[in-house]
């Protein structure tokens, strides 16, 4: 099931489930009990909403497309975790995996402009697979990760680089406003087998950029669950955005940022594509 947040044409945020003939606005319909996706998802997210899919409420192109978890408690990020990128960027090889924090202010949603601040010319793409948590837990081990997994999703972490370079923490460079984006939406586990190998690629006005499979990852998606899970309690709507392949825009000779005008699409097998314009903040 391919569920999402979004904004109506009337101007009201609600979440629901996607399918080919629309959207059903689940929110409409659950909202005294599960207000947010999030809650839904905390839930047997699948179970519930499959009650409610006889009727669509909007059509895609009548929608605002928002983060797929507008309000998470924790956007977790992991760096340097498909060993082309790391070569790349001429890091040593580390036995854990590198961890760095978004903020949900730093995410847009699918089909709106990702923000080069004015400060920078420097915008850059990483693509990504993004974990979305549906089940809370503390030290979880590798070979039960996946059941607290509710979806995969697509995720563009954005980075603005000189910021991210300013010393030796990522920080800043990963929390401009709207320079992340996540969407467009998140397909539940029940359709996607655990440790499937996606394929995921990133194009820059229709020129491929990067293209990997998760299966180079350094780290994979329960290893990086059980490590987030030994100093953080995982809760349900919790991100955890896995790291990109190599080709980002800095490490290219000439190098390649984003700029306003262009358009930039993160395409994952068995999910979708996620794709933003640029635009000057």
């Amino acid at each position: 099931m391919r569920l999402t947040t979004f904004q109506t044409p009337q101007g009201a945020t609600t979440y629901g489930a996607v399918t080919d003939r629309g959207l059903v606005d689940l929110g409409a319909r659950l909202g005294t009990r599960y207000p947010d996706l999030k809650s839904l998802i905390g839930d047997d997210a699948t179970v519930v909403a499959s009650e409610h899919l006889d009727k669509v409420d909007y059509a895609a192109s009548d929608v605002t497309w928002l983060p797929v978890i507008p309000n998470p408690n924790k956007i977790i990020c992991v760096g340097l975790n498909y060993e082309d990128h790391r070569a790349e960027t001429g890091n040593s090889v580390s036995a854990q995996p590198a961890v760095f924090l978004r903020v949900p202010e730093s995410q847009t949603g699918h089909d709106s402009p990702l923000l080069r601040p004015r400060e920078s010319d420097t915008l850059d793409y990483e693509a990504e697979v993004a974990v979305v948590i549906g089940r809370s837990g503390r030290r979880i081990t590798p070979d039960t990760a996946w059941r607290h997994v509710a979806g995969l999703s697509c995720y563009n972490d954005g980075s603005v680089r000189e910021f991210q370079r300013h010393t030796h923490q990522y920080t800043p460079g990963k929390n401009f406003p709207r320079t992340g984006a996540f969407g467009p939406w998140m397909v539940t586990m029940d359709e996607i087998p655990a440790d499937s190998a996606l394929t995921l690629s990133c194009r820059l006005n229709g020129k491929i950029m990067q293209h990997a499979t998760t299966s180079e990852m350094i780290f994979s998606i329960p290893r990086i669950i059980s490590y987030v899970s030994t100093f953080t309690t995982l809760a349900p709507g919790d991100v955890i955005a896995t790291g990109t392949p190599g080709g980002v825009g800095a490490r290219r000779s000439p190098q390649v940022f984003m700029r306003p005008g262009d358009t930039v699409e993160v395409e994952i097998d068995k999910i979708g594509v996620l794709r933003n314009t640029i635009s000057d903040d």
